[in-house]
């Protein structure tokens, strides 16, 4: 009888330990999300000083404005690489800057270009070339987007409007001071570059 009571005294003080244990764990788990929950809560949340009043400011999730910095960056890469006058120095400090926001591909066209005598006509004939950007589809699940605008070239004997297509990838990478919005672009390619208009200037 004494054996069976010792018996039952340690499966009960066994069940109370075990029981006690996943207590203190679910208790220690709950504790911990919570906790959690709090610092993430807590890290959309910016206070901001305003003549030494906290003002709350509410931190937005960057991936809802990214479409809209996805198209900036497409709009600066063309101004960039296409809008050029006819100063050497000017043209150079533009691609430079250009080829930050663009891999390889850039890069190769650029080449082409030069290799064509493409910058070297602009500045034998004083040309201006100024672009417009008319729309700038996007493709979020391709992280593709197709370029639509058109380019100017004013030069001394005539102007001429031009259609330009382009298109390629977007890639994500870290922000830096040579690229804010930290994007790439990739495989990118013209699709279209044809004379709109030539109007021939009066020459006296």
């Amino acid at each position: 009888m004494i054996v069976k009571n010792i018996e039952a005294k340690i499966r009960l003080a066994t069940l109370l330990a075990i029981g006690s244990f996943l207590t203190a764990a679910i208790i220690s788990g709950l504790t911990s999300f919570y906790a959690y929950r709090q610092v993430v809560d807590a890290r959309k949340s910016v206070y901001i000083l305003a003549n030494n009043v906290p003002i709350s400011a509410t931190q937005t999730d960057v991936q809802l404005n990214r479409p809209a910095e996805y198209r900036a960056h497409v709009d600066m890469f063309h101004s960039l690489f296409f809008s050029l006058t006819p100063d050497d120095k000017y043209i150079e400090y533009q691609l430079k800057k250009a080829m930050y926001l663009i891999d390889e591909s850039g890069v190769q066209q650029y080449n082409n270009l030069k290799e064509n005598g493409y910058f070297n006509s602009i500045l034998s004939s004083s040309s201006v070339l100024s672009l417009q950007t008319d729309s700038i589809y996007l493709d979020m699940k391709n992280n593709y987007f197709r370029y639509y605008g058109k380019l100017k070239i004013d030069r001394r004997s005539s102007t001429v409007v031009r259609s330009l297509i382009t298109e390629g990838n977007l890639k994500d990478i870290p922000r830096s001071d040579n690229n804010p919005h930290g994007v790439l672009i990739t495989s990118w390619k013209t699709l279209e570059n044809k004379d709109l208009e030539n109007v021939q200037k009066t020459t006296f």
